[in-house]
């Protein structure tokens, strides 16, 4: 989908148009408040450039191909989707004059289910060399989004939707999340959601 909705953008004038961008759903949050709210989901299929969409689209391969195993495919999809939606919801909030696009949002996601997995299932000596070896890609990631076109708000929202949503899916490949946690994190999902929303509305 990413890369048919990148084609088609190019042949209508380039993924770097913003009127393009917009038109094909990128998050503007003055189009948001107008009632707009699938500009909340859309920008995780949407690339600003050939080098946006490869960097993220070979990270989707290698990385989504490895928790997708894990995972099965309806559990990483949900997680996806939830990511995608948490990032732009956290962009809405704290970037409220950034056009944002991009699967970073929901690739962060992916990253925040290895930290899961490794609090979880840290006995695991292998979850835990993989937890360990995603919490220092994201620090990296973090550090570097200080500089740069980067949408930090929406990564770190992407982060905590796909660590929370890990704990609310359940990982039953690697082992057994307590029912109380799936709970809590599922009401601190929604917690969050309505906090993000508050804050968009209030900036």
């Amino acid at each position: 989908m990413n890369i048919a909705i990148f084609l088609l953008m190019t042949l209508l004038g380039g993924s770097q148009e913003i009127s393009l961008l917009i038109a094909f759903g990128a998050k503007v949050n003055s189009l948001i408040l107008a009632g707009q709210w699938w500009r909340l989901l859309t920008p995780m299929f949407l690339h600003i450039g050939l080098e946006h969409l490869v960097l993220n689209m070979v990270t989707l391969y290698f990385i989504g191909t490895q928790l997708e195993t894990i995972l099965g495919h309806s559990r990483f999809l949900l997680i996806y989707f939830i990511s995608g939606f948490m990032g732009n919801l956290a962009s809405f909030a704290f970037n409220p004059e950034a056009l944002s696009a991009g699967a970073s949002t929901a690739l962060f996601g992916l990253f925040g289910v290895f930290l899961m997995m490794g609090e979880s299932f840290g006995e695991n000596p292998y979850i835990r060399m993989l937890a360990k070896q995603f919490l220092i890609l994201i620090v990296l990631n973090v550090i570097f989004g200080f500089y740069g076109n980067v949408d930090l708000p929406g990564h770190l929202g992407g982060l905590f939707g796909g660590f929370l949503a890990g704990y609310c899916t359940g990982v039953p490949a690697v082992g057994k999340v307590p029912v109380l946690k799936r709970i809590l994190s599922f009401a601190m999902l929604l917690f969050l959601c309505v906090m993000l929303l508050a804050v968009g509305f209030k900036n």
